[in-house]
């Protein structure tokens, strides 16, 4: 069970390094698709199992990038795991309060401390971006979930109890 569970969320992270790759063109920063395997982690695997995908997903693909933005990445890789974990939390009650959370939360919430450590500028030439990023990465999460929920399996599976 452990294996699995720590095989997947591997194989997820390692998806969010190449969804980096896909850049979404920004003003500011880089903005890209890495946040949606950390959004189904959070609902194949659990909130918090999708909070440290999220974190150390931003943090590997923010490497890749050349650390735009420098150590800021941190706080960046804190409020998503934040977001992630409250997307997570939600998902199974009502999937549209999760989702519309999670874009907001991205796109409008987490840059905020940024008008403080850097300027009002940056926090509206990124805004637009991430908008488009995080309604980008909430869709096909939301289109794979369903999909690969049949792939993971807790407990006891329906070819063991007929043995």
């Amino acid at each position: 069970m452990k294996g699995k569970l720590v095989s997947g969320l591997a194989m997820l992270t390692a998806l969010s390094v190449v969804g980096a790759m896909i850049k979404i063109p920004a003003i500011v920063g880089s903005v890209a698709l890495d946040v949606f395997p950390a959004l189904v982690a959070a609902v194949l695997f659990g909130a918090g199992a999708g909070a440290l995908v999220g974190a150390f997903g931003h943090l590997l693909s923010a490497l890749a990038g050349g650390f735009p933005l420098g150590p800021m990445h941190f706080l960046i890789a804190v409020e998503m795991a934040v977001l992630v974990w409250v997307f997570g939390r939600l998902y199974k009650n009502n999937k549209i309060l999760a989702s519309v959370l999670f874009i907001i939360g991205n796109s409008f919430v987490a840059p905020l401390p940024f008008i403080y450590l850097m300027n009002a500028g940056f926090y509206v030439g990124i805004v637009p971006s991430l908008l488009i990023g995080s309604i980008i990465n909430t869709v096909i999460a939301l289109v794979a979930i369903p999909r690969l929920s049949s792939l993971v399996t807790f407990g006891i599976s329906k070819r063991e109890e007929k043995i």
